[in-house]
Parts: structure tokens; sequence; C-alpha cells
């Protein structure tokens, strides 16, 4: 799970990293606003206060004995920052008047100037002070102002956080930006993706690169060029099994006509049993041979077939009959009955091929003197064929597979090619068929056996009901 997920701080989604580290870079943007603007704001703020506490002391320095400084109250002095005045004697050792009483904890400091000094009043808390330089005259009395540090900082973050505010405000709109620009970037990669979800396995194509981001442009022309080796290993690969099978089907038809020929002058007995054999597996390479060319024929790009309304029920009836002399030889019963009677737009040809091999498939594998049932019904409304044997069915650990080229089912009985399926499955996919292979149930379907079910598309259902005949 972690692996395919990427780690929390390198997801796997471009969208998503792309707004995570958006994200990240918005927040640490604000946060060295705020902190630069703290630091350097309070600066500012330091040396403008400590200017006013130097003008304060020096207004009071120089007003000699009469003036008293204007009382304070707590909230003004630990709150608004409001400057407490002290005014000591001229020894220093005397506290003569205070514009907030509970701060004279904190004595006349021993140099004049700026200094920082702590009082627990009512709760520990920091002082800027100033000292004014002594007056002239020797009973001149000393003057002390005081700010609480605490006021200074707090305007110093409230203007911080002010200055890295639109920034944070600024964030959601950005990531709304963002979601827009990567969506309607990403919507040229879902067309591409589209494009590659429709391709034809049998004749695939190369990608547009109009809409494409340049970005991405590499990696679509690096899939061109696989395509294009893929279309030219699919070439090829037609091309030998074509030229194979003609190339075999004329001599493999001579021989067959030589077994006919020899099968009068074949002494009776072990001979005959021998014979049988040999010609059950001409059989078997000449009807390997059809399939290769059916495969071939279906597996080459081209010129798509003409589609015309094709009557299931005349199609079913007329492989029926064709197959009828297969089932004869295999001492296998087949009928065939339709409820309703749909048309599907597709070529008749390839209808035929689905039909065709399904019911080849039924013939092979039901025992002599077996049943083979082709049923045209209606299933939940949809129109659908049934191609029913009692055979021995396909076991459940190679039922996924029965439609793979050349697999055959393990103890299968000889004479099948294993195409036949995957004919039948890449025509009927190619109209909009779909195949379903199942066990027979003996309570649902008279079981044992298989039931093969060929979903008609969905306009073939509106079909009108057959009079019995």
């Amino acid at each position: 799970m972690t692996a395919a997920r990427g780690r929390w701080w390198r997801p796997r989604s471009l969208r998503t990293q792309l707004l995570f580290w958006l994200v990240t870079l918005h927040l640490v943007a604000a946060a060295l606003t705020a902190w630069f603007t703290f630091v350097a704001y309070g600066d500012l703020v330091h040396n403008a206060l400590d200017e006013q506490m130097r003008l304060v002391a020096d207004s009071y320095a120089g007003s000699g004995q009469s003036r008293t400084p204007r009382p304070l109250d707590g909230n003004a002095a630990l709150v608004r920052g409001a400057f407490v005045v002290q005014i000591w004697s001229a020894d220093g050792s005397t506290l003569r008047a205070s514009s907030w009483p509970p701060l004279a904890v904190v004595p006349l400091q021993p140099r004049p100037g700026f200094s920082d000094a702590g009082a627990d009043v009512p709760t520990p808390s920091r002082w800027r002070v100033f000292t004014a330089e002594p007056g002239p005259s020797a009973d001149q009395p000393r003057v002390q102002v005081l700010q609480n540090e605490d006021y200074r900082r707090r305007r110093a973050l409230r203007r911080a956080l002010l200055e890295g505010l639109p920034i944070a405000l600024l964030l959601p709109l950005a990531l709304l930006i963002l979601w827009l620009i990567v969506s309607a970037a990403s919507r040229s990669l879902r067309a591409v993706a589209r494009d590659v979800a429709l391709q034809d396995e049998r004749s695939p194509t190369d990608l547009s690169l109009a809409r494409v981001p340049e970005e991405i442009a590499p990696l679509v022309q690096a899939f061109n060029h696989l395509l294009s080796r893929v279309r030219s290993a699919f070439a090829t690969q037609r091309r030998f099994v074509q030229d194979a099978a003609h190339e075999l089907r004329t001599p493999m038809a001579a021989i067959g006509l030589q077994i006919e020929n020899l099968r009068a002058h074949v002494p009776a007995g072990e001979a005959t049993e021998r014979f049988n054999q040999l010609e059950a597996g001409v059989t078997r390479a000449q009807h390997l041979i059809e399939q290769l060319l059916s495969l071939s024929r279906q597996d080459a790009p081209g010129r798509p077939a003409s589609r015309e309304p094709v009557d299931i029920e005349t199609l079913l009836r007329e492989s029926v009959s064709q197959l009828m002399v297969l089932a004869d030889a295999r001492r296998v019963d087949i009928g065939f009955e339709g409820s309703i009677a749909p048309m599907v737009q597709a070529p008749a040809a390839e209808l035929r091929s689905v039909f065709d091999n399904l019911i080849d498939n039924a013939l092979r594998y039901a025992p002599e003197g077996g049943v083979v049932d082709v049923r045209l019904h209606q299933v939940d409304g949809h129109a659908v064929v049934d191609v029913l044997d009692n055979g021995p069915g396909i076991p459940v650990s190679s039922i996924g597979r029965v439609f793979d080229r050349f697999f055959r089912v393990p103890g299968a009985p000889a004479g099948g090619s294993g195409l036949g399926l995957a004919i039948a499955r890449t025509a009927a996919e190619r109209h909009g068929l779909r195949i379903e292979l199942r066990n027979r149930d003996e309570e649902d379907d008279g079981g044992p056996g298989l039931l093969a079910r060929v979903h008609l598309p969905p306009a073939s259902s509106a079909s009108a009901p057959l009079t019995p005949s």
C-alpha cells in the first residue's frame, strides 16, 4: 500500500503534489514574512518608543521640582504601554513621586541611559528603563521612565501577523486557481488516455500530439514508437500465420483426398484402426488450418465490414443445418428452439463465426449419443442465444482461460485446435455481443454440461415473438 500511494511528502498524484507543495510554500512564505516583519518592525517600534521615553524624561528633568507625573492605573501601564515616570531624589535613595506606585520595586538605575529590568508587578515581567542624566544643580531630582517590554512585543507581533495575513488569505484562492489550471492541463492527458483505451489491438494507431503539453510530448512520442514496433510485430505474425496456413492448406487437402482413396484398400483389423487414427489427425490438421486462416483474417487491419440487419433466428437455423452432418457423424442430437426474432446490425459472416464456433465446440465436447440445444430467447428482457451441451463441462480452474488462443482444457477430446472460442469472442466483442460460459446446474439448466450464452446488443432485444412451428 505504501509503495502504491507513494510517500506522504511525495504522493503519486501530480495534482496532489502541486497542491501539497503550494500549500507548504505559502505557509513558509507567510511564516517568513511574519518573522521578518516582527524583527524589522520590532526594531522600528523599539527605537521610536526609546526616543519617546528620552523626550518624556528630558521634559520632566527640565521642569525642575514643580512638575508631578500624572497617575496611571495598571491597565494603562501593563496593557496600553503607557510610560511610567518616576521622580527620585538627587542621590537616588528616595522615590519622591511615581505615576504608577507598584513599579517602585524598580530602583533608580546606577548609570544614565537605557537598560532593562525585571519586576514582579503583578506577575514577573520585563521593563524598558531610561534614566536621565543628573541635573546641573546638586539638589535637582533624578527622572526615570519605564515601559512594559511585553507591550512592545505584542505591538510588533500584531503588525507581523497583519503582514502575513494577506498571504494566508490568498492561499484558498491560489489553490482554486491551481486546481483549475491542473484540471485544464490534465484534460489533454485524459484525452490521450481515452485514445489509448480506444485503440484497436489489431491495428494500433499513433496518438496525436496536437493537444499534448510539451512536458508530456516525449512520453507520447515514445509510446508512438512502441506502437510502431507493435504494429510491425503484429504484421509479421499475421503474415507468418497466413502464409503458413495457405502453404499447408493445399498439401493437407491433397493428403485428405489420398486418404479417402486409400480407405477402400485398407485391410480389416489393426490396420483399419490405425488408418482411422491417421484420418482423424489429418482432419484435425485441416480444421486447425482453417481456424488459423480465420484468425489471420480477424487480426488483419482494413476497412470495417459493412453492417446490415441480420435475422438471428434465420442465421442460427442455417448454422444448425450446416453442422448437422458433423452432429450425425458424432451421433449427437442437435436441435434449435427460438421464441423471438431479433435483428442485429453486424456483418453476417462474423456473426456466423461466433455461433458456428460455439456450436462446433459443443458438438466436440458432447458425448456420443449426447444432446446439443440451441435456444434463442429473452432473459430479463434482453435477447440471448444459449448453446447447451451435456458434456463434462469445464473445470473451475480453467474456465477463465478457455478464451485464450491455443488453450485446451486438460483431458479434452482430440480434434480441437484451441482457437474456436478465441475467434468467437473476438468477433463477438467487435460487434457488441458478449459471451458468457458457465457449467450447467442440474436444477436450473438440466445439467451436467456447459452453457454458452451470447448476450445480443440491447437494440436487438426489441423483437417480436415467433409463432411456434
